[in-house]
């Protein structure tokens, strides 16, 4: 099987020739340089030889044209929170409009998907981030998102409908350049941050509707599932082929949620736990528990989001070789 055909039987739920597996990590280091990250990431996909290769860029890419500067210390997992929003009052909204793709932000992960796509050592279905509305309104806004959806929703409601088109174009972009799916991470469908009424009316609409729009072009929809809390019933309706969320810390477990989707599932492994602190053993047999839950099939073996910059590559290789995987070995060093 070619890794794509693997991912695509997985989603229908059929036998596969081994269990499919996918890893993507942040790249602080290097992830505001496009070159560098996509030398970093196919470097990682070389060392790991997933079945399929997700870019993760800096998490400010598509908020910093809207006024968000993103901080210089990256937390744990890689990632780097906003040092100073761009959205401070409720008139700012107003400046959130389509972004062109020239722009800066969005034009840098563009141009990383670019060479990734074009250097042929990604064997597989590239897939860029891109988060939704509601969560970048978040990222925008911070804390005071509540209290505009409150007291300003049209203001808000403008904004959304700004990101949405500028979402929509970035991988109309994403597509004519060769990449054959999108790695969509919801945010907002967390009780953590709102009600369910919030999201059925400030996240959900935009989300189907971006979804829908590649739905024709996308030969692998990943819907990634963030934080806890979640509204997973609303997650599981939305159009897409493969759900990720962080099965091992938060509800539902994994066999519970392949059985309320109607694709696949991807998770299994404890990134913060035993991926980063635990023996290669304990992740082997939690990824046997995994593949256990679901019988195999409609599963594709991860983590429930990034796994950490530390996470010892020696764990990494003994577990995805007991799965049939092909690491390479060498002098091929994943950090770079």
């Amino acid at each position: 099987m070619t890794k794509l055909e693997r991912v695509q039987a997985a989603i229908r739920r059929q036998p596969t020739d081994r269990t499919p597996y996918a890893f993507w990590r942040h790249f602080p280091d290097v992830d505001r340089n496009a070159a560098a990250l996509a030398q970093s990431t196919l470097r990682f996909h070389e060392r790991y030889d997933s079945d399929f290769l997700k870019v993760t860029p800096h998490g400010g890419y598509a908020v910093e044209d809207w006024g968000c500067v993103e901080g210089d210390e990256a937390r744990p997992d890689g990632h780097r929170p906003c040092a100073r929003h761009g959205v401070n009052a409720p008139e700012d909204w107003k400046r959130v409009r389509p972004v062109k793709m020239e722009s800066s932000g969005w034009a840098t992960h563009l141009e990383t998907i670019i060479r990734t796509v074009v250097d042929k050592r990604a064997d597989c279905s590239t897939v860029p981030t891109v988060f939704s509305p509601l969560s970048l309104a978040r990222k925008l806004a911070g804390d005071r998102l509540g209290y505009d959806l409150k007291e300003n929703p049209q203001a808000v409601t403008d904004a959304l409908t700004a990101i949405t088109e500028t979402i929509l174009a970035f991988m109309e972009a994403c597509f004519r350049e060769g990449c054959e799916g999108i790695f969509y991470s919801v945010q907002a469908a967390s009780a953590t941050f709102h009600t369910e009424e919030e999201y059925q009316r400030f996240g959900e609409p935009y989300d189907r509707r971006i979804l829908e729009a590649v739905r024709d072009r996308s030969k692998l929809t990943i819907l990634h599932c963030h934080g806890e809390r979640l509204m997973f019933d609303r997650l599981a309706a939305l159009p897409a082929d493969l759900w990720n969320w962080d099965d091992r810390r938060a509800a539902p477990a994994l066999a519970d949620g392949q059985a309320r989707v109607p694709g696949a599932v991807c998770g299994g492994l404890d990134q913060w736990g035993t991926l980063k602190d635990g023996t290669a053993e304990q992740a082997q047999a939690e990824a046997q528990d995994a593949i256990a839950q679901t019988g195999g099939r409609g599963f594709i073996l991860g983590a429930g989001c990034v796994i950490l910059p530390e996470t010892p590559d020696a764990t990494m290789i003994k577990l995805i070789t007991s799965v049939g995987g092909r690491p390479r070995l060498g002098l091929f060093r994943p950090q770079l």
